[in-house]
């Protein structure tokens, strides 16, 4: 979170649209929640665990800023039913949403994955993002269009030993996203996907220092990426300043898919 105040940001390409995060609580979605906030949005941060979105929301409101924290499963459409309606009815509307939580087993072969494990990740990853795109886009037609970024990974455009439930849902999602920019292209909705490499998150965080170095080997820039750099792309695909882009897929992977690696 940048000290200054919210308020004085003196650019701002989110300023007064009310923007959903899911997955919220950490990495990349409490980066971007705060992104957002820096942008000018009214952040309604959802996830699971309450007393870490609380956090952040309550971070965002002492910086002069205005969120919301929502407790939601984005496998169980009631709940993210809810997550929209206490959206409008504390906001009135709703512009943009990052539907970024995502969930997967540890890496196993796939004949030795449990079928639990193969219906979890796509669960969350897959009927997550399809269940917040069905109540996001009718309150988005209500406030006369808007955009969706959908997150996917590297993983959806190509193959990860050991991670078949995670490859299949990242590159379902892929799928949905250019559906739902379809569908909704006319009607004034855009829909895009983002794709990261390796991104210093807590996960990747918690390696030893020599994992991380071998990881970052396989980046053609050299290093990880930061949870702040994909939070600046999603910001800028939710803004007016991709008002033609719908349908896309962007990567932010340090040039790790155009290297084959």
């Amino acid at each position: 979170m940048a000290a200054a105040n919210l308020n004085e940001a003196s650019f701002r390409l989110l300023e007064g649209k009310v923007v959903i995060v899911t997955g919220a609580s950490r990495g990349i979605g409490a980066a971007s929640a705060r992104a957002f906030a820096v942008q000018g949005a009214k952040v309604v941060l959802a996830a699971r665990t309450e007393d870490l979105i609380r956090a952040i929301s309550d971070e965002i409101r002492d910086a002069g800023g205005d969120a919301l924290a929502v407790r939601v499963d984005v496998s169980d459409p009631t709940s993210v039913e809810a997550l929209v309606k206490q959206t409008m009815e504390k906001y009135g509307r709703l512009d943009a949403a990052f539907n970024n939580a995502a969930g997967g087993p540890a890496p196993t072969p796939l004949a030795d994955l449990s079928v639990e494990a193969f219906d979890e990740s796509l669960a969350v990853n897959v009927r997550g993002t399809f269940l917040c795109m069905k109540y996001e886009i009718p309150a988005m037609l209500a406030a006369g269009g808007g955009s969706i970024v959908n997150m996917s990974s590297t993983a959806g455009l190509r193959g990860v030993p050991g991670l078949a439930g995670y490859v299949a849902s990242k590159h379902a999602i892929i799928g949905l996203t250019r559906v739902a920019a379809l569908d909704y292209a006319k009607r004034g909705i855009r829909v895009n996907a983002i794709t990261p490499g390796p991104i210093l998150t807590e996960r990747i965080a918690a390696l030893q220092e020599s994992d991380r170095e071998r990881i970052s080997t396989f980046v053609p820039m050299g290093r990880l990426g930061q949870a702040d750099e994909v939070a600046a792309t999603a910001a800028w695909l939710l803004s007016a300043q991709s008002s033609f882009i719908t349908g896309a897929v962007i990567s932010v992977d340090g040039g790790r898919l155009a290297s084959g690696a």
